[in-house]
């Protein structure tokens, strides 16, 4: 059974996540792979998957749990598994993000012929992704040995873009964004923090790289 398109997911092929000034302008990364975000959408929806618009992307769920994340980069576009190490990968072709990444595990694509030779692959891994939900299978996390402030680990879980734009950062950098997220008292602070430094994140800088 196909997943049924999303109108905010449309808006996206448009004007892109938003979370640039970019948006909306020729300039827009979304721009630049049109044909493959299409493709890959068109493969994830014949796969029954429910489209949904999270964090500025197209996100699909299964039965309200997040499954993948189809989106564009500057340099390639990507089809990006939640938990993506739980699944077989017999064909070898996922990917971490970052070097500090758990769960999530993605596909790079850098053309539409890519997409179309790897269309019955993809489908296999997604519905695999799909069997992952139904048993119920959850990935162990390993504890960042530096402690997460609880509204930053909230952030981390509810944007997996940011978590994995953090994750690919150096172990120093994340560090500093810790330590500064974690000073002040109150987590209306905290939270402010977080928000402010969300942009350089995921420009992959440190607080020291402005």
């Amino acid at each position: 059974m196909n997943g049924s398109m999303n109108s905010k997911v449309d808006t996206y092929l448009i004007d892109g996540c938003g979370r640039c000034p970019l948006g909306g302008t020729p300039a827009c990364k979304v721009n630049n792979w049109q044909k493959e975000l299409k493709k890959l959408r068109q493969i994830v929806l014949d796969c029954g998957l429910t489209e949904e618009l999270k964090w500025g992307v197209p996100c699909y769920t299964f039965r309200n749990n997040n499954v993948v994340i189809v989106s564009a980069l500057k340099e390639y576009c990507v089809l990006s598994f939640f938990k993506g190490i739980l699944l077989n990968d017999a064909m070898g072709i996922l990917q971490k993000p970052g070097e500090n990444t758990q769960a999530d595990r993605l596909i790079r694509f850098t053309n539409f012929h890519e997409i179309t030779e790897m269309e019955p692959a993809l489908k296999t891994y997604i519905y695999e992704a799909i069997e992952v939900e139904k048993a119920g299978l959850k990935v162990n996390y390993e504890k960042n040995p530096e402690p997460l402030p609880e509204e930053f680990q909230n952030a981390l879980d509810e944007n997996p873009e940011l978590r994995n734009a953090f994750e690919a950062l150096t172990p120093g950098r994340q560090r500093g964004y810790i330590l500064h997220i974690s000073q002040p008292k109150q987590s209306k602070t905290r939270i402010s923090r977080i928000e402010k430094c969300m942009p350089l994140i995921f420009n992959g800088k440190g607080l020291n790289d402005r």
